[in-house]
């Protein structure tokens, strides 16, 4: 690694729609360079969950507000167990539910949501800067809104089919052309709302996975990762 720089401290900015891959790619380069790895869009998923749980109308926006500092949750940051919880009570696996998938881009648009979990995703990030290992965050905003700033900053992207086809398999469905639908609804949602959207924006790196392995994308990332630090050592030499 000496010749790669350091990479303490470093933040890698990912975003991204569903299916592009970006959380693999994430955890990916969290694990290849010691890093630490927040997801942020389960944070957008646990605070939905609890919604639900708790009855509350998640389209309506006044009243997810009120109620959306309410729920305690915390995110575990190990890329090779990363976990969520809210009050306490493990719900990795119920934010993936299709419930939850189907409401969170409308508790996502909420701006008192977002402000409340930017703040917490920037204090995550905060801590990983101060600690010295470094972060990776994925999400939709976090190149444009939560860390700007961040030396590596990346928009993950695919065919609409190969996004499909991948979220598919993970979810364990067969029905393709539904999982697209729901996809492209999503994108339009988190792409024309009006507090934090999805989009790529001047400074970010685009990717598109369509036609690479898992591998391949982490190893042109870890690359990049690899070249933002020894710029960093250069500039402080």
């Amino acid at each position: 690694m000496s010749g790669q720089g350091s990479t303490e401290g470093i933040v890698i900015a990912i975003d991204g729609p569903s299916g592009s891959g970006k959380s693999s790619t994430s955890k990916g380069v969290a694990k290849a360079r010691g890093l630490r790895y927040l997801d942020t869009g389960a944070m957008y998923r646990a605070l939905t969950w609890w919604m639900l749980d708790n009855g509350v109308d998640v389209e309506d926006p006044a009243a997810v507000a009120a109620a959306v500092d309410r729920p305690v949750i915390t995110m575990g940051t190990d890329p090779a167990a990363p976990t969520v919880s809210v009050d306490g009570r493990d719900v990795a696996a119920e934010i993936r539910g299709r419930e939850v998938t189907a409401s969170v881009s409308a508790v996502s648009a909420v701006p008192r949501a977002r402000e409340l979990l930017v703040a917490a995703q920037r204090e995550a990030i905060d801590a990983a800067r101060r600690e010295g290992p470094g972060i990776v965050v994925e999400g939709r905003d976090i190149t444009t809104v939560v860390a700007p700033d961040a030396p590596v900053k990346l928009f993950v992207t695919a065919s609409a089919e190969a996004r499909a086809q991948r979220r598919s398999k993970e979810i364990r469905t067969g029905d393709v052309a539904a999982t697209r639908a729901d996809l492209e609804r999503r994108d339009r949602l988190d792409s024309s709302r009006a507090h934090s959207p999805l989009t790529l924006t001047s400074g970010t790196a685009e990717l598109d996975t369509t036609g690479l392995d898992l591998d391949e994308v982490v190893a042109l990332v870890v690359d990049l990762v690899d070249e933002a630090a020894r710029a960093a050592a250069t500039a402080r030499a």
